[in-house]
């Protein structure tokens, strides 16, 4: 466990890589009302009727880096590079975004503490094809369980559900070593209308320092990803607060244009 302080750098180098990172068919007795629902069906401009999806709920996603407050940031991630995060390359944020901060608590010869979290949101709009928002949610949710499953060389893996974060939510723990050094995972993968909060928080001692307790990295998980759900939520009240509220009522632009005059 004990490492050179001059190794620090390159070993943390590696460290901050993330490891993921509904046809209607009838029948009849009679052949005559086959010919005619043939007929009927097939006659120009007949449209099927076709149940509509339920709309999305959420049409806007939070900014990432502010998804979590920094006392939180702070507080789960010591000596951080950058309290305002590391946002994720997104061609559309509105539907998906990430942001991630990593740090490194020296204390000498005591040794130092490595954290790193990392969260991810995506949304899902309603689609007659596709089905609603919050069902390709349900399905999106269930993919990032499975790749958090298979991260390459993890041991000890524990899943269980979550309650009191989001809709629906599971928690994934896992022990890895990586750059020499025992890490702790936990990732929280949770569903909030149409859209899925993925948040990966993990850590290690360096130098000597003692493994951090895997039930703290759990508990500070819960915490972040706690936040991170409600702050979608919060995303689209604000937006549409925004949209509601008029840039001027018509009694103060009466009042405005008679003081003019």
């Amino acid at each position: 466990m004990h490492r050179s302080a001059s190794r620090l750098p390159r070993i943390l180098a590696c460290a901050a890589v993330p490891v993921m990172l509904v046809v209607a068919g009838c029948s009849s007795d009679s052949g005559s009302k086959k010919e005619s629902d043939a007929s009927s069906s097939s006659a120009p401009g007949a449209k099927k009727s076709v149940a509509a999806v339920a709309p999305a709920k959420f049409a806007e996603l939070p900014d990432p880096c502010k998804a979590i407050s920094t006392k939180t940031i702070t507080s789960l991630v010591p000596k951080a590079k950058s309290k305002s995060g590391s946002p994720a390359t997104s061609s559309d944020t509105s539907a998906r975004a990430g942001c991630s901060w990593n740090g490194l608590d020296d204390n000498g010869v005591k040794g130092s503490q490595y954290r790193w979290l990392d969260v991810g949101f995506t949304r899902f709009d309603s689609d007659q094809a596709l089905g609603s928002g919050a069902k390709r949610a349900e399905d999106d949710l269930t993919k990032q369980l499975a790749k958090t499953r298979t991260a390459e060389g993890a041991k000890k893996i524990a899943e269980a559900p979550v309650s009191g974060i989001g809709e629906q939510a599971t928690k994934v723990t896992y022990d890895l070593n990586k750059t020499g050094e025992d890490f702790k995972y936990a990732t929280i993968v949770a569903r909030t209308g149409n859209a899925v909060v993925t948040l990966t928080y993990n850590g290690a001692g360096y130098a000597g320092a003692k493994t951090p307790s895997g039930a703290d990295i759990l508990k500070d998980a819960e915490k972040a990803a706690k936040e991170a759900v409600a702050a979608v939520a919060d995303a689209n009240a604000a937006a549409d607060d925004k949209q509601s509220s008029p840039s001027a009522s018509p009694s103060k632009s009466a009042k405005s244009s008679k003081s003019s005059n």
